[in-house]
């Protein structure tokens, strides 16, 4: 097995501040830098604060900034790096620092609750939904987000503008009210919801200017600008603007307010 030192350099701190420490750390072949992280534990900084659970990709929790890249530690391997290059680890920067590399990501878990549940098709018992593949395939890609939050992160509405964060629900849960609107049994209509209009008054759909940093960070490869953003905000323009659309709701007010 091939070993060698590499440099790595570390935010250490919390939130009343810190900086970046210098190390050296052994590597192995095959390792990411989640491995050299927990080594470093092991052997230079035992309180080191680092967030993971399943180390393959699939829980979302160690998420950091690489290089100032958002990428998940655990399938970010050693390789990808030069021996001689030194490489930087900080928390991701659009959220608040707990200690060291774990950030208070309670944010993305409040817009969550913000978007509205699927609605149940009306007259369906739980379990006798049916629904023909091809209806739920763009949305179906949706479902493999992992939560890792590094589109949020990346994304600059919330990176580099603060004052964003309460009236922009950023694309992971754009992304799910997409995929909400898409679903061919959601009844959120019937019931009086109108989920293009709450992406754009609510959630901040307008914020978006889809330069597609999301999709580039997405370690599951999903396409949340181009399947998921785009499609919403088209639909959501056809909503509010065309003029066929206003003719309609037009005279279904003047129906309304007079029954003759």
């Amino acid at each position: 097995m091939t070993t060698y030192d590499a440099r790595f350099r570390v935010w250490r701190g919390d939130a009343e501040g810190g900086g970046l420490r210098d190390f050296t750390v052994e590597v192995h072949d095959g390792e990411v830098v989640l491995d050299i992280v927990h080594r470093l534990q092991a052997t230079q900084a035992s309180d080191l604060a680092v967030r993971w659970n399943c180390k393959a990709g699939k829980c979302g929790s160690c998420s950091a900034e690489i290089n100032g890249r958002p990428r998940l530690m655990c399938m970010t391997r050693m390789s990808v790096f030069e021996r001689d290059e030194t490489v930087t680890i900080t928390p991701l920067r659009a959220f608040p620092v707990i200690r060291d590399l774990v950030t208070d990501v309670s944010f993305n878990y409040a817009k969550a609750r913000e978007v509205p549940a699927f609605v149940p098709p009306p007259g369906v018992a739980a379990g006798a939904y049916r629904m023909q593949q091809v209806d739920v395939e763009r949305s179906q890609e949706f479902r493999k987000c992992i939560e890792c939050f590094l589109c949020q992160d990346t994304c600059h509405v919330v990176r580099d503008h603060e004052e964003n964060k309460a009236a922009f629900a950023g694309p992971r849960f754009l992304m799910r009210v997409a995929e909400l609107d898409m679903h061919p049994l959601d009844a959120a209509a019937d019931a009086g919801l109108d989920r293009k209009r709450t992406a754009q008054e609510e959630h901040g759909l307008g914020y978006c200017n889809i330069t597609k940093c999301c999709t580039e960070v997405c370690p599951e490869g999903i396409k949340i600008t181009d399947n998921a953003l785009i499609p919403l905000k088209e639909r959501a323009v056809d909503r509010k603007y065309d003029p066929l659309v206003w003719l309609g709701n037009k005279i279904r007010r003047r129906s309304a307010d007079d029954p003759r």
